[in-house]
């Protein structure tokens, strides 16, 4: 019976994705290490660990939206669900690395991406909570099927510096920002009567009006 372990050593920007990616390469292994598993179909929950971190003050300003003041965030602060991802790991016997790519929006209506932009530098701790299938040869090398157990987590620190580069590296100095039809016909408006190039004029005037 397949008894898998699961660690991620590293995060990395993926150069060339249709969307912002993070890579997080995941080693998988199993025992016995001779025991032969055809398919791992994995599913992973990822989540924020964000009271397991200090907060700078500058960090605690930017996070006000987010947490409230930081005198209410013994309460506030809790664990986030950043994502949901799957990926199928390739037979193996022993160990074997795969990448799990995680879409990286910069969507400010998202508390993840809040969360990771209000952070000036350090690491992020987190927690992988796996679930899936194992296809696996028994002793008579017949193909058979088990469930990976719910108890099965790992934890990683991924620096804050990954998430900017990825962000830089996709939006370099962009942000990203969604507004109602209403609010940006009204913003629209007034960048066309005030005859303005850009957005930014818009909105830096009108910020200051």
């Amino acid at each position: 019976m397949p008894d898998l372990g699961f660690r991620i050593e590293s995060a990395a920007v993926v150069p060339y994705a249709a969307t912002p990616s993070l890579a997080f390469s995941l080693r998988v292994t199993n025992r016995p290490p001779t025991e032969v598993i055809h398919t791992v179909v994995l599913r992973c929950q990822v989540q924020l660990d964000v009271a397991r971190r200090p907060y700078s003050e500058s960090e605690q300003d930017r996070l006000r939206d987010l947490f409230g003041a930081p005198d209410r965030w013994r309460t506030t602060v809790r664990s986030m669900l950043w994502t949901h991802v799957s990926a199928i790991v390739p037979g193996f016997a022993g160990d074997r690395s795969v990448e799990l790519v995680v879409p990286c929006t910069f969507d400010f209506n998202v508390a993840a991406t809040k969360y990771f932009h209000g952070l000036d530098d350090g690491e992020v701790p987190m927690t992988f909570l796996f679930s899936g299938s194992v296809f696996y040869e028994n002793e008579v090398r017949t193909l058979q099927v088990t469930p990976i157990p719910w108890d099965r987590e790992c934890t990683f620190r991924m620096p804050v510096t990954a998430w900017k580069t990825v962000i830089d590296h996709y939006y370099p100095n962009v942000a990203w920002l969604a507004l109602e039809r209403e609010a940006f016909d009204r913003l629209y408006r007034y960048k066309q009567d005030r005859g303005l190039a850009t957005w930014e004029q818009a909105v830096l005037e009108a910020t200051r009006a």
